[in-house]
């Protein structure tokens, strides 16, 4: 049985290790299949609403060991074949064309539980077959690290004929916590990489997450906030607020020490009823696996519809009562 560390080291390559230690087992991920292939809506630039699909592909896990990641659950340890990516959009679109009515959408997400400009996850001599597969969508929406964006960024930019987003993780603009997620970033490295995104006319989507490890739940919405602003003075389209989930064993462990504490559903809500107050932009809160920040799931269905037709109208809607816990 491996070694478990109960503190979290102090140093980068402590950090890594640790990290790695206290994982939980890897799916097995098939490089040729997409992961999921589904449609969701968000704001669109004009005011209304669009349709969006969203592909989540294969990869190569990133270089990076983030405390807070679990989407390395959905790689594998070896470069990408040459072809597979191309084939698992094609395989993706067949799906939504298929069985989801995605016809009429305009925006496709690849999400690759990684980064798309990496070249271990993404070979750049797929950057024209997946251009030619994707043709037809007005606006691609791509994960990446901000340290990996570079001149690749432009050479896949180049090949298509829509408008290219680039999302970024920022997860914190507090510089203590950013530093002890290990996600060897800099505000200044981020800076830097939204400015060449802008001035290369991407747009930049900024991910920011809702109470990360090492944040107390007391200041987690300001946090939260603070961080979306900085997002926006970066130049941020659009922001999505992500409520940090455990799952990755790595979250567990800080749990036990108190190093993390789960955000809970009234977390989520004040701050994006905030981030919609401050009309800055267009914010959204992620809503995947919603209900593990829930307490109560008498009121969790009618909570979770609130905040999406939030994100939908940037408006903040009447609130949920609930007999049962009290919530107003």
């Amino acid at each position: 049985m491996s070694r478990r560390i109960d503190s979290y080291p102090s140093t980068t390559s402590g950090r890594d290790g640790w990290i790695l230690e206290h994982r939980s087992p890897r799916a097995t991920v098939d490089p040729w299949k997409p992961i999921f292939v589904g449609i969701e809506s968000e704001p669109s630039a004009n005011g209304g609403i669009e349709r969006v699909l969203i592909m989540l592909l294969a990869g190569s896990e990133c270089p990076w060991r983030c405390v807070m990641c679990d989407l390395w659950k959905n790689t594998i340890t070896e470069p990408m074949p040459q072809g597979a990516v191309p084939a698992q959009i094609n395989a993706g679109l067949a799906m939504a064309h298929g069985g989801l009515g995605a016809n009429d959408i305009g925006a496709v997400k690849l999400y690759n539980s990684g980064s798309f400009f990496d070249r271990r996850s993404v070979p750049p001599a797929d950057y024209h077959a997946i251009a030619q597969s994707i043709s037809g969508f007005r606006r691609v929406i791509v994960e990446c690290h901000p340290n990996l964006v570079d001149t690749g960024v432009l050479e896949f930019r180049d090949l298509l004929p829509g408008k290219l987003e680039v999302a970024m993780g920022l997860e914190t603009a507090n510089l203590d916590v950013l530093a002890k997620l290990n996600k060897r970033l800099t505000r200044t490295q981020f800076v830097r990489s939204s400015e060449f995104l802008v001035n290369n006319a991407i747009d930049v989507r900024v991910f920011v997450l809702i109470q990360p490890p090492f944040t107390s739940p007391g200041t987690a919405v300001d946090d939260a906030i603070d961080s979306m602003q900085f997002a926006f003075d970066c130049g941020a389209s659009i922001v999505a607020l992500i409520p940090t989930r455990a799952g990755n064993g790595a979250m567990e462990a800080l749990a036990a020490t108190g190093d993390f504490v789960r955000p809970r559903l009234t977390t989520v809500e004040r701050t994006l009823e905030a981030a919609i107050k401050s009309r800055r932009g267009p914010v959204i809160a992620d809503l995947w696996s919603l209900d593990q920040f829930a307490d109560c799931p008498a009121c969790f269905d009618a909570r979770r519809l609130r905040l999406e037709k939030m994100n939908l109208t940037q408006s903040i809607q009447p609130p949920v009562t609930c007999a049962a816990c009290g919530a107003r």
